[in-house]
């Protein structure tokens, strides 16, 4: 059985809300306030669950968030395995303001990490005999820039892949220096690696043309409402958008990587994988606040694109 292991560095307990109006100075009264695990990661490894796969998911914990965390993270059919920490683990807040529609995301920094509590990290990458590696998410503060680069390197010396879902300075190292398997940056995450502004027509011979540099075999730049694109080396894929209720963006990336890695893990062909990470992230953005997708929307969304062609 190929095995799946996700990786959090930077977690985080997410908390989503209804107000009917947010203003400034003034008290915000919210309702329907709901609690998950989360961060790049944790979602991934959530979904993959919800899809009815097995993973195993290393993640960062401390302080009385990080307890809190773990409690949420027991009831959940992922094999988990925690590296402790000085500092506690962020909370994230979104509100959604329902007379515009409008989402408020708050998303702290994280905690402060030192090497020293990074190290058993890499030291039980290196001992895994997972054929993915996930990680997806922020690094936390006091972690290099280069820490995706070191762990992607420790993967693909495994003869495993390594599949990246980050940004920032984290991104450019890695597009920069590794040789991965899959990364999925947003438009505007590789814009800013780019440098430079793309029009969509542009994106996929931009991202084939960084295959070709060895960084990845695949980039898959998601685009939004306009859809998505995946690049390899030979061939360039577009995907419109699927034409769904928004409800919240919160989880939609981690979605859109957990369904193709999903896939994959399953025997799926890459083009087949690229179409269901699609649905799986439109399935996120049907629900609302910082829940992730639902199984049942990501096999009907998927089918039904699927018999469009």
């Amino acid at each position: 059985m190929t095995k799946i292991l996700c990786l959090a560095l930077n977690p985080a307990i997410d908390i989503s809300s209804d107000a009917e109006v947010v203003r400034h100075t003034h008290k915000t009264r919210t309702h329907n306030q709901q609690q998950f695990p989360g961060g790049g990661g944790i979602n991934v490894a959530r979904v993959i669950a919800t899809l009815g796969g097995t993973c195993e998911l290393m993640f960062l914990s401390g302080g009385a968030t990080g307890e809190l965390l773990e409690a949420m993270l027991k009831p959940l059919p992922i094999v988990e395995r925690t590296f402790k920490i000085h500092d506690p683990v962020r909370v994230a807040y979104a509100v959604h303001e329902t007379s515009t529609n409008l989402e408020y995301r708050f998303v702290p920094e994280g905690p402060l990490v030192t090497e020293a509590e990074l190290a058993p990290v890499f030291e039980a990458i290196a001992a895994s005999d997972a054929d993915y590696v996930v990680a997806s998410g922020s690094l936390p503060r006091g972690a290099p820039d280069d820490t995706y680069v070191r762990l992607a390197d420790i993967v693909t010396q495994k003869g495993a892949r390594f599949v990246l879902d980050t940004s920032g300075p984290p991104l450019a190292e890695a597009l920069s220096r590794s040789k991965m398997f899959l990364v999925k940056p947003s438009l505007g995450e590789f814009e800013a690696f780019l440098g430079r502004k793309l029009s969509h027509e542009e994106v996929g011979a931009a991202a084939q043309a960084h295959v070709r540099t060895g960084a990845a075999q695949y980039i898959a730049v998601t685009l939004g409402g306009d859809g998505a694109v995946l690049a390899s080396a030979d061939r360039i894929i577009r995907l419109p958008a699927i034409d769904v209720p928004v409800n919240s963006a919160t989880g939609a990336g981690d979605s859109f990587v957990a369904g193709m890695v999903w896939s994959l893990a399953e025997g799926v062909e890459i083009e087949e994988a690229f179409r269901f990470g699609q649905a799986a992230g439109a399935a996120a953005v049907m629900t609302p606040g910082t829940e992730l997708c639902r199984r049942q929307d990501v096999t009907e969304l998927y089918e039904r694109e699927r018999q469009r062609g």
